[in-house]
């Protein structure tokens, strides 16, 4: 596929631009962590496409995993999230994750976090794949809205925090090996240079690369896309999250309903009202989410039905309304109280568990840029996440990677320059309907690279994807819409590329062709990353084992 090294044009003897000893791209949690850990007297510059609160932390309803309960501990939820990782977590990670995740939930108390409490206490929930309940959680079922709340509050306190709403990261700038920082597209729609001593990547997911998502509108894949078209290492892109349970009525936006839903003991019907799970696993709701979203799936398909419902019927209707207000609401909109009436819901993506490779410091294989967050593959989660360690990863990574990068800044020349870097113009393609596109790239990838997949299928998503790339990507666009398209198409390939390869089933990679997993083949990682020569990065179609423990996917030309 060709891929140009920069999706506009710029000159940067005439361009307008801006200096900050760290940039972060990204206002989710993991970059307003980031940002408020660099040091006061170090300017940082936090951009982001939307409003702060436009982000897939703000939507987060179920909770932060984190080991508060004296009964509990730190082997127990390590040993959680190595079950539902797939035997591909890294141990070293889980480990400090895990053990900071305590202090972390606390940091977020002192900032002015308001969780549920019973009696005095952190009331803590359960979800799939934990074995323990301990899951912090605000207003029921709005977590994330509530953290983001006290995060953003903090952040726009900080007299060494600029932050840029309404702004698009076109690319990253390299210069001589080095990430120097971003061409930004302001609220105004100008081109900007933003030069950085350092750069901190954290930009979230890519759930509207399928059509069933819980993702919002400004989860496109923008933070895998530009990394990848500055050489930047991706890895493990096939393994894409699907939430079980989304709220499903034909011609609606889609609406998450939280794992914690079924911790508090709702059960999955199919259509003719039987209770399906316990026949797919031991653990019946409470199983991992992989495991549900395939076993939902078949459901459907043995029924020939085109969603279940989730029943909460036989629950306490007070204490449902009282732990599930958001969702009370959302689905009273469409005539269902969510006390009597059976919940229409089926599998949507939900959160991108491959990414931008990182060390334990949100070090990326690119000088310069950090990351932190979703749009990472740091060893957490392995080939499958377990419910609500995101947000905590999200706040671990911020905090490392933002001390890092400050570390950094503090040991360069206090003065920034801009560098002779451009990009031409050249003629554009015919012009096309880019809202028809996207629409049939998110229909294909849903139905060929969505929960269950097959070579046969994917192949056919690949051909599709190279269609539409061979018009798109040529294109230097002038709008949002466009250079989101473009990146949606790169993403999308990382995707199918990568599943195409990965011949088994492991975590949320479910290969109907391959069903089981193989150890003894695939118990490794898959990256791919290109070398930025000639300013358009192209890779090439092979997959070569580095060692035993690791797959490379190599890129020349």
């Amino acid at each position: 596929m060709f891929t140009p090294r920069y999706l506009t044009p710029f000159d940067s003897r005439r361009a307008l631009h801006r200096f900050a000893d760290v940039l972060v791209i990204g206002g989710g949690l993991a970059g307003l962590r980031a940002a408020n850990a660099v040091e006061s007297h170090q300017s940082v510059l936090v951009v982001t496409k939307d409003k702060l609160r436009e982000s897939n932390s703000n939507y987060a309803q179920g909770g932060i995993a984190g080991v508060l309960d004296p009964d509990d501990c730190f082997e127990s939820h390590v040993s959680d999230t190595l079950a539902a990782g797939g035997n591909l977590c890294d141990l070293e990670i889980v480990n400090m994750v895990i053990r900071e995740g305590p202090r972390r939930i606390e940091e977020l108390v002192r900032w002015g976090t308001q969780f549920d409490h019973s009696d005095g206490e952190l009331m803590l929930g359960r979800e799939g794949g934990h074995s323990r309940e301990r899951i912090v959680h605000a207003h029921g079922d709005a977590t994330g809205a509530e953290v983001m709340r006290a995060v953003i509050e903090r952040t726009r306190k900080a007299a060494n925090i600029d932050i840029w709403e309404n702004a698009f990261t076109a690319d990253l700038l390299t210069y001589d090996g080095r990430c120097r920082g971003a061409l930004i597209y302001d609220q105004l729609g100008q081109p900007v240079m933003v030069w950085a001593k350092e750069t901190i990547l954290c930009t979230g997911g890519a759930g509207q690369v399928f059509r069933e998502s819980t993702n919002p509108s400004v989860a496109t894949g923008d933070g895998t896309s530009l990394a990848y078209r500055a050489g930047v290492e991706l890895r493990d892109m096939e393994f894409i999250q699907f939430h079980p349970t989304v709220l499903y009525i034909a011609g609606s936006s889609r609406s998450l309903i939280t794992e914690a839903v079924r911790g508090e003991g709702a059960h999955l019907v199919d259509t003719n009202g039987h209770r399906f799970m316990p026949e797919y696993d031991g653990r019946a709701e409470l199983a991992p989410r992989d495991v549900v979203s395939q076993s939902i799936i078949r459901q459907m398909a043995a029924t020939k039905h085109s969603n279940v419902y989730l029943d909460l019927s036989h629950l306490d209707p007070k204490h449902v309304l009282s732990r599930f207000p958001g969702i009370a609401e959302a689905c009273k909109t469409f005539g269902l109280d969510i006390t009597s009436d059976r919940i229409p819901v089926r599998p949507g993506a939900h959160y991108l568990i491959g990414g931008v490779s990182v060390d334990r410091q949100g070090r990326t294989s690119l000088p310069g840029l950090w990351a932190a967050g979703e749009v990472t593959s740091s060893g957490l989660h392995g080939a499958n996440r377990l419910a609500s360690n995101s947000l905590l990863e999200g706040l671990v990574y911020g905090a490392h990677a933002g001390e890092a990068a400050s570390r950094m800044a503090a040991e360069q020349r206090s003065k920034l320059e801009a560098l002779p870097i451009s990009h031409p113009v050249h003629d554009g393609a015919e012009s096309f309907d880019v809202a028809d596109v996207r629409v049939s790239l998110k229909s294909l990838m849903g139905r060929l690279a969505g929960v269950e997949r097959t070579e046969q299928g994917l192949r056919e998503a690949e051909d599709s994807i190279r269609s539409f790339a061979a018009y798109v990507m040529p294109h230097q666009f002038t709008s949002v819409e466009g250079w989101e398209l473009q990146n949606l198409l790169l993403t999308a390939s990382f995707i199918v590329d990568a599943a195409q390869v990965r011949n088994e089933s492991r975590g949320v990679h479910f290969r109907s062709d391959f069903p089981v997993p193989d150890d003894d083949h695939w118990r490794c990682h898959l990256t791919m990353r290109v070398d930025v020569d000639g300013g358009h990065p192209q890779r090439s179609e092979q997959f070569l084992p580095a060692k035993p423990t690791e797959a490379t996917f190599t890129a020349e030309n």
